[in-house]
């Protein structure tokens, strides 16, 4: 019997063809998605990289069952806090299929962000002034203006407990309407 080298499987970790990807809601740590990050991390397809803020100010607003969106709507709102992660290609297919892209429920463009205030990243060369283009999940163009409009012009700097207090996880939704009627129904109904 042969004394053979064990390798990694390459599943197990992260290539270097990873598309940084900036959270600002419920796949963040503590949130009820996060379950699909931890996923990926387990499998070698996601690393966490820290906690980061959007250069730009960006109005980040709940939609209904307080699903939150971030509007591509730079200079209005706030920074924006969030989690940044590097993700592989497969874990990225993944991403995309929870946030609707091929159904018109979010986009995903890039977003410059920097290091968070309280907590720093990890990226290689980082100092607290440098940015970084990275890539996040918009609301998609087809109902942002009315998004907008429903919240009023309010939004926050980031998805706390409170802000996600209310939200209803999408198993627990009315089945028989998709998501965009779910947005249609509540850009339409009256603030509260």
């Amino acid at each position: 019997m042969g004394h053979g080298t064990m390798t990694t499987p390459p599943t197990t970790t992260i290539t270097s063809k990873t598309t940084l990807v900036f959270t600002y809601g419920t796949l963040k740590r503590g949130f009820s998605n996060h379950v699909l990050m931890q996923d990926l991390i387990k499998s070698g397809d996601a690393s966490f990289k820290g906690v980061y803020q959007t250069l730009d100010k960006y109005p980040l607003v709940c939609g209904p069952y307080r699903v939150p969106f971030l509007l591509n709507k730079p200079g209005t709102g706030h920074r924006v806090t969030g989690e940044l992660y590097a993700v592989s290609p497969r874990g990225l297919s993944r991403l995309d299929e929870l946030e609707g892209i091929t159904r018109g429920h979010y986009v995903r463009q890039t977003i410059r962000i920097a290091a968070g205030e309280k907590q720093g990243g990890d990226l290689e060369t980082e100092q607290q002034e440098e940015s970084y283009l990275v890539e996040a999940y918009y609301a998609h163009k087809s109902y942002e203006e009315e998004l907008w409009e429903r919240n009023k012009g309010r939004s926050f700097g980031a998805y706390t407990e409170n802000e996600a207090r209310g939200y209803v996880k999408r198993k627990d939704r009315p089945q028989h309407l998709t998501f965009l009627d779910h947005i249609r129904i509540f850009v339409s109904s009256p603030c509260d």
